[in-house]
């Protein structure tokens, strides 16, 4: 039976890999983070916007307010993802 150093590689070229698969795993679920909160927050949105069009009867605010906060989601979610995918040792929440 092999032994668990029979498939280990020189540090290396380990240390090289498994540190780009980190980087890689890193940004992928800093991206899945913010696609689950924008998903969170744009239910949120649609569902205050519902109760105030519905319960509220003010359709058209309503309307305004959902359209507007949806756009002004989605430039800030554009902006900060550009933001920090450029420095990619800087913590995701802090920029």
């Amino acid at each position: 039976m092999a032994q668990i150093s029979d498939y280990r590689v020189s540090d290396s070229t380990t240390s090289g890999t498994a540190q780009q698969e980190l980087e890689e795993h890193r940004r992928t679920f800093i991206g899945f983070e913010r696609l689950v909160l924008f998903s969170v927050l744009h239910i949120t949105l649609t569902l205050a916007c519902l109760a105030l069009a519905f319960i509220g009867n003010v359709q058209v605010l309503s309307f305004l307010i959902w359209s507007g906060g949806t756009l002004a989601m989605i430039a800030f979610f554009v902006v900060r993802g550009t933001s920090s995918s450029s420095s990619p040792t800087s913590s995701h929440l802090g920029g």
